[in-house]
């Protein structure tokens, strides 16, 4: 891509800084990540964490293929896929909390997910259907920095509240931070979602709603906390 190719792409990320900044700011300050610092968050809630992601990174990993599916075209097709195999990454290094956590597969299907934790991953699973490939990387993109951060004090939490290991914490810190080329490969494939006509209403729109979706899932565990 040429330079200034992804001026409009950037021009829509941008504009989604201030509107879903109190939602960002929601999620970053979320009363969940004070409980885990301060070593307040139950045994139930620590669990739950591991219970709805399991969830949550098996559903992301089958829709990031269904959009490779969708979306076979080079710069679409490798970033879904990309994302896909990504998840399955994060799937293996999840078993690290699970097993610092004691729990077995009996655990983990009979567990019974949040409706507000899942609502998350049950909108990726909609785009996955039905979103433009722009919508879904600006969704991403926008909402990267949040989870990142939250993944990041999750860790630190975990580390210094509760003594867990490098191995229980390699999970939040691989989302802790963005692979390289991370946001110039992402706004590449919302450019060539715009340049084939693919409305930008639809992408701003799908970033607001898993912003707040994600504010969902961390509710949902404060509630356990």
């Amino acid at each position: 891509m040429s330079p200034g190719a992804a001026d409009r792409a950037a021009e829509l990320l941008e504009g989604l800084r201030e509107p879903l900044a109190p939602v960002e700011d929601a999620i970053r300050s979320h009363r969940f990540l004070a409980a885990l610092a301060e070593g307040r968050a139950t045994r139930e809630a620590l669990c739950a964490l591991a219970g709805e992601q399991r969830h949550v990174i098996a559903s992301d990993r089958r829709s990031f293929a269904q959009l490779a599916a969708r979306f076979p075209q080079p710069q679409a097709g490798d970033f879904f896929l990309a994302m896909s195999q990504g998840e399955g990454e994060a799937l293996g290094l999840l078993d690290g909390y699970i097993g610092w956590l004691e729990l077995d597969e009996v655990w983990l299907r009979d567990y019974e997910p949040d409706p507000r934790a899942q609502s998350y991953p049950a909108y990726v699973a909609w785009l996955a259907l039905n979103g433009a490939s722009s919508a879904v990387a600006l969704a991403f993109l926008a909402n990267l920095a949040a989870w990142g951060d939250n993944c990041a004090a999750v860790a630190r939490a975990l580390r210094g509240a509760y003594g867990a290991s490098d191995q229980a914490v390699a999970f939040f810190e691989y989302f802790a931070t963005a692979p390289p080329g991370f946001r110039e490969r992402t706004l590449e494939v919302i450019q060539a979602g715009l340049d084939a006509g693919e409305d930008p209403l639809e992408a701003t729109r799908a970033a607001r709603l898993l912003q707040a979706y994600e504010l969902q899932f961390w509710d949902a565990l404060a509630e356990r906390s």
